[in-house]
C-alpha cells in the first residue's frame, strides 16, 4: 500500500527536480540522511534544506528569501512566475500584507461556521454512498468532492452553477493523474478562469458576503488579472492540502489498525489525529525561496540570486522535533508540524483544512466499522505536491 523506499546506495544519485522519483518512491531514508550529513545540500541548480530549524528560520526571513520569484522549484529554475507580485502566495512586504489584510475575514469565524456545517454534510452523504456501492476510490469520490464543495461555499458560486464548476474544478484539478489528458486539463482550467472572471464582473456591481466580493471591493484596488490570479490560488490552495491530507489519512488508517482502532474508541482523538494526519501526509512536499542577498543557512553560503527548496516533507519527520517521527501516532503532542507554513506565509486556509479533515475522522468513526485497501494505491508524479491519487477501498459499515 505504501511506496518502496529506495535502495540505499543510490540515494545520493535520486534527482529530486523528477516527479517520478516522488511518485515511485518513499523518500523517508533520503531526508534522514541529509538532515543527519548534508542539511544544506547542493545541487546543479538549487539547494536543498531539509531541518525544521533551517526550514523555520528560511521563511521567517522574506527580507532575504523572497517569494516574488516563485515559491516552488518548477516556477523558480524557469525563472519567472506569471503571478508574481500579484498572487498571494508570491508576494512580499507591503503587498502581501494588503493581500492577506483584505482576505482574512472571507476565513474568519463568521463565514467559516456555515461552511463547516456544510461540509460535515457533505462528508456524511458522499461517504454513505461510497459504503452503500460496496467501495470506488476514495480520492474522486470523497477527498476531492469536500474540498471543492467548500471552495464553492467561500467563492459565493450559485446553486445553479456549481455541478458544472465542480466538474471543471475536478478535471483541473485531478488532472496530474495518467487518466486525464493534459488538453483536457488545458480546457478545464480555461473554462474556470473564464467562468470566474464572469463571476467577478457581477460582484462588481452587487456584491456578496464572499471572497470573490472582498477582492473586488473598492477598498481592494485590484486590476481584474489580480482578481483572476487571487481567486485561482485559493482554488488550487483550497483543494490540495484538504485532498490530499484527507487521503493520505485513511491510508495511514488502513495501513496503521491499531491507530484507526485507538481513534474509533476515544472521540478526543479527532483534534490530535487531524495534526497528525497534516504532518504525516505533508501535501505541499517543499515550498521555494530565492536569495536577494548573500546569506547563511546551517553554515553554508547561499549566494543572492540562488534558489532554495525547503523540504517540508523531510522537515515534518525531524527527529530533533518529533519523537519517534516515522510512527503514525493519532495521539501525538506535541505536534509542531510545518504543514500549513509559518510566518507571513502561514496559509489562509489552515482552519478551512482542519475542519474538512475533522469532519472526515468525526465521520468516520461514527459510522464505518473498517476500511480495507482494494487495489493498487497510486501516487502523484509530482516534486511539489506530495500524495495519493487513487485510493480504492471498501468502507465497512458500523454505527458506534
Amino acid at each position: 500500500m505504501s511506496r518502496p523506499q529506495p535502495d540505499p546506495a543510490a540515494l545520493d544519485d535520486l534527482d529530486l527536480l523528477d516527479p517520478q522519483v516522488h511518485a515511485a518512491h518513499d523518500l523517508t531514508p533520503l531526508w534522514r540522511r541529509l538532515r543527519a550529513h548534508d542539511p544544506v545540500r547542493r545541487h546543479d541548480r538549487f539547494w536543498s534544506v531539509t531541518r525544521h530549524a533551517d526550514v523555520l528560520r528560511v521563511v521567517r526571513d522574506p527580507d532575504t528569501f523572497t517569494s516574488l520569484q516563485g515559491n516552488m522549484l518548477r516556477t523558480l529554475l524557469r525563472g519567472h512566475d506569471p503571478g508574481a507580485g500579484k498572487m498571494i502566495v508570491v508576494t512580499d512586504g507591503p503587498k502581501h500584507a494588503g493581500l492577506r489584510r483584505l482576505l482574512t475575514p472571507g476565513f474568519g469565524p463568521r463565514t467559516l461556521g456555515p461552511v463547516t456545517r456544510s461540509i460535515t454534510e457533505a462528508t456524511r452523504d458522499l461517504l454513505a454512498a461510497l459504503v452503500r456501492r460496496g467501495g470506488g476510490d476514495f480520492v474522486a469520490e470523497v477527498a476531492a468532492q469536500v474540498p471543492l464543495r467548500a471552495i464553492c461555499d467561500l467563492l459565493g458560486v450559485p446553486e445553479h452553477d456549481r455541478l458544472r464548476v465542480l466538474e471543471l474544478t475536478g478535471e483541473a484539478m485531478l488532472g496530474e493523474t495518467p487518466a486525464t489528458s493534459d488538453m483536457a486539463v488545458r480546457i478545464a482550467q480555461s473554462e474556470i478562469l473564464l467562468y470566474y472572471t464572469r463571476l467577478a464582473a457581477e460582484r462588481r456591481t452587487a456584491p456578496g458576503d464572499d471572497i470573490i466580493s472582498l477582492l473586488v471591493s473598492g477598498e481592494a484596488e485590484l486590476t481584474e488579472e489580480e482578481v483572476l490570479l487571487n481567486c485561482y490560488n485559493l482554488i488550487i490552495g483550497g483543494d490540495e492540502t484538504a485532498r490530499l491530507a484527507m487521503a493520505g489519512g485513511l491510508l495511514a488508517l488502513a495501513t496503521y489498525e491499531e491507530e484507526w482502532a485507538r481513534l474509533r474508541a476515544d472521540p478526543s482523538l479527532v483534534e490530535t489525529a487531524t495534526e497528525e494526519i497534516l504532518r504525516w501526509t505533508t501535501p505541499a512536499a517543499h515550498v521555494g525561496r530565492m536569495a536577494v542577498r548573500e546569506a547563511e543557512i546551517g553554515g553554508r553560503r547561499i549566494g543572492k540570486g540562488e534558489v532554495v527548496a525547503l523540504w517540508t516533507a523531510s522537515a515534518n519527520r525531524d527527529e530533533a522535533v518529533f519523537d519517534e517521527p516515522d510512527r503514525f501516532d493519532v495521539g501525538r503532542r506535541p505536534n509542531k508540524h510545518l504543514t500549513f507554513g509559518y510566518g507571513p506565509h502561514f496559509c489562509l486556509g489552515a482552519q478551512l483544512a482542519r475542519a474538512e479533515i475533522r469532519a472526515l475522522l468525526s465521520e468516520l468513526r461514527r459510522t464505518v466499522s473498517a476500511v480495507e485497501v482494494t487495489g493498487p494505491v497510486t501516487w502523484l508524479p509530482s516534486n511539489f505536491v506530495n500524495g495519493v491519487a487513487t485510493l480504492p477501498v471498501a468502507l465497512s459499515a458500523g454505527a458506534l
